[in-house]
């Protein structure tokens, strides 16, 4: 029986998550490209940057990863140029392949926007690993340098959060609850720590569940995070922010969560694209046009009953999963299986100790609802470290 050549683009949630299914099957023979060697869990980096977690706790190696799945599974640590749908060749800056299905999974980047002066200089995104490892360094050394202003001067700091949608509410509640803690464990008395929360919607966490809204701005407000929604950020210097509204903040320092965009290889594909320049896939993930290429992930947009569903890992994950099955359906001349997105909860951590969600159906705060973000977060991670270790374990007993 002749192998299916697979080639999947991107090591994020979605391609991970289907890289685990079609490995399954022998007969599938699947490359993983990306241009970075480590599969980054971006859903975990409020822990990250307000020290809950350290690097090694939100990062896997890829390479070991895809070894522990078997010989027909590899790792090539390459960027992909691009893509030629109709000779179905896949294009990197070392060499080509040819595929007879391929997955493009790349995910998306912070978008900053052209329109607001000074943005992309001086404010900060976390959907690249670089960026968060940079912004959690300037954090600590923010919080470092007041800790020497101690029985002097104390000048507050002022952090910016521009954009309230679950990444940015969540950032900015564990800096407050981090740095809430660490000024009182150890007893310093210059804490002027000023977080503030910014957000042009009408109120923060646009298409999340009103309970869930409420309950995290009664948390928010309780860290003491000042919360401006309905404005928009006009202008960014180096020491301040200028809102919609007229008001000119202070900053130290901006983490920007307000926008998101393709990556340049989506930008360069010549496909068929939304009006926000993501992919277009048909009901069964398809990209228009090409019966064996599959887009899946934030790289893409997709409606439940022409409502755009927000790109979350958990969607990722489903796009993910049905996209394998179609791709198994499909070498096998089976039928495929129409796009259903179901929501299987949503939870949102609110600094150290607590978090609020939804899990089918349920409500839940304070305390149980962090215990089940974690639990949830580890169950993940925990997964992919297993894999990890006994892929570096095949690996170095070959070398042996």
């Amino acid at each position: 029986m002749k192998k299916n050549k697979i080639i999947i683009i991107g090591g994020g949630y979605a391609g991970i998550r289907a890289l685990e299914k079609l490995s399954k099957d022998k007969f599938n023979e699947i490359i993983l490209l990306d241009d970075h060697p480590y599969h980054y869990m971006q859903t975990e980096v409020y822990g990250f940057i307000a020290n809950e977690n350290d690097f090694s706790k939100i990062t896997v190696d890829l390479f070991t990863l895809c070894a522990s799945f078997g010989s027909h599974v590899a790792f090539h640590k390459q960027k992909v140029t691009s893509i030629d749908f109709d000779a179905k060749k896949v294009m990197t800056d070392e060499q080509s392949y040819d595929y007879d299905y391929v997955i493009v999974a790349v995910g998306s980047r912070t978008k900053f926007f052209d329109s607001i002066i000074g943005l992309k200089k001086y404010a900060h995104g976390i959907k690249a690993l670089y960026r968060a490892l940079y912004f959690k360094q300037k954090f600590e050394l923010s919080l470092f340098n007041k800790i020497e202003e101690e029985g002097t001067y104390c000048k507050a700091l002022n952090i910016i959060v521009a954009g309230a949608g679950l990444s940015g509410v969540e950032i900015a509640a564990q800096m407050a609850s981090f740095s809430r803690d660490f000024y009182k464990e150890n007893n310093f008395l210059c804490r002027k720590l000023t977080i503030v929360l910014i957000d042009a919607c009408e109120r923060i966490l646009p298409g999340i569940d009103d309970f869930l809204v409420a309950a995290s701005i009664k948390r928010l407000l309780e860290l003491e995070v000042i919360i401006k929604d309905n404005r928009k950020v006009i202008e960014v210097t180096e020491n301040s922010v200028s809102l919609s509204s007229g008001e000119v903040l202070p900053m130290d320092f901006m983490i920007f969560t307000g926008g998101v965009e393709p990556k340049e290889l989506v930008y360069d594909l010549d496909v068929l694209k939304d009006r926000r320049g993501h992919i277009a896939i048909n009901e069964y993930m398809q990209i228009e046009g090409y019966e064996n290429a599959y887009a899946i992930g934030d790289c893409t947009a997709i409606y439940n009953d022409g409502i755009l569903v927000a790109p979350t890992a958990d969607v990722a994950e489903q796009m993910a999963e049905l996209c394998a099955k179609n791709i198994s359906n499909s070498s096998k001349n089976k039928k495929l299986e129409k796009v259903i997105i179901k929501s299987r909860g949503i939870l949102i951590a609110l600094g150290r100790g607590y978090a609020v969600g939804k899990i089918f159906g349920f409500y839940v705060d304070g305390y149980l609802g962090y215990l089940l973000k974690k639990v949830v977060e580890k169950v993940y991670s925990k997964r992919l470290f297993l894999r990890s270790g006994r892929g570096s374990k095949k690996i170095f007993s070959k070398g042996a």
